[in-house]
């Protein structure tokens, strides 16, 4: 079992989580009269992969749009690296250090892999279009930097072969890996990860699952996820937090939410007793 305390935990495995990166502080989230989420705390320690599970319409992806800073709720506090946020354009989130994938890729298909994954970079961009255009002085400097450190995540997700293809010519699979190369571009503290295994085979599945993993392992990535495979969340998560309805109904490590009536009645059914 976890041993939690205010600067962190060490998990089953001997690793060392930090303290809260980020908390979210009675979050009420409504669409007219309708919430969407209600009354749900919970935080993201550093260095952890945080779980979000539950039916569909639970609300999970409501509330990966209110962590990553598109929605904003009506309610409740979230805190990111001690300081209260408040509402945000999508650049000064990505400026904060949160980059996500989604749940319906959402590439540019005509443009290469390599292309794709570059405009990652575009918050850690400084000169202007025109310089970038003439490509000269400090933007030559800058691209050339750029490039270098994406050629690394290239290297890093096995992706060499397809770097100048166009990414609308890809498998399904390989389109998943190029959008998570494109977050790690921008150099998250947080990366959220909308279902990324969603439509993948087992193959597939069990790739995404090793990169998660080294991502997290290699690059000290705290990773926030959705994911409706519960063998993936039970074998990936170091906590997970359960949602119906809206509802906050279960939040710990994977053991005590398979343990939790309310969790197996909602969710995970009798088969996962």
């Amino acid at each position: 079992m976890n041993q939690m305390n205010s600067e962190g935990y060490t998990t089953a495995d001997g690793r060392k989580i930090g303290g809260v990166l980020m908390e979210m502080k009675n979050i009420t989230l409504k669409f007219g009269g309708v919430n969407a989420i209600t009354d749900i705390s919970f935080d993201i320690r550093e260095g952890e992969i945080r779980a979000i599970i539950g039916p569909n319409g639970a609300g999970k992806s409501s509330m990966l749009n209110v962590i990553s800073g598109f929605y904003v709720p009506q309610e409740g506090e979230v805190w990111f690296k001690g300081y209260k946020r408040g509402p945000m354009k999508p650049y000064e989130v990505a400026r904060l250090g949160i980059a996500r994938t989604f749940q319906n890729i959402a590439l540019f298909d005509g443009m290469s892999v390599l292309d794709n994954i570059m405009t990652g970079r575009l918050t850690h961009m400084q000169t202007g279009l025109l310089a970038q255009s003439i490509w000269w002085g400090k933007a030559e400097k800058e691209e050339t930097e750029n490039r270098a450190k994406v050629e690394k995540i290239i290297d890093f997700l096995e992706i060499q072969a397809i770097r100048k293809t166009p990414v609308g010519r890809l498998p399904y699979g390989l389109k998943k890996r190029v959008e998570l190369a494109r977050a790690l571009a921008a150099e998250p503290q947080l990366l959220l990860l909308d279902e990324p295994m969603a439509g993948m085979n087992v193959e597939e599945k069990e790739d995404m699952s090793r990169f998660i993993l080294d991502v997290n392992d290699e690059f000290g990535t705290t990773i926030a996820l959705i994911e409706h495979d519960m063998g993936v969340v039970m074998d990936l998560s170091d906590r997970v937090v359960v949602m119906d309805y809206g509802k906050k109904i279960g939040d710990g490590t994977p053991d005590e939410v398979r343990k939790n009536q309310a969790v197996i009645d909602a969710y995970l059914g009798v088969a996962h007793d």
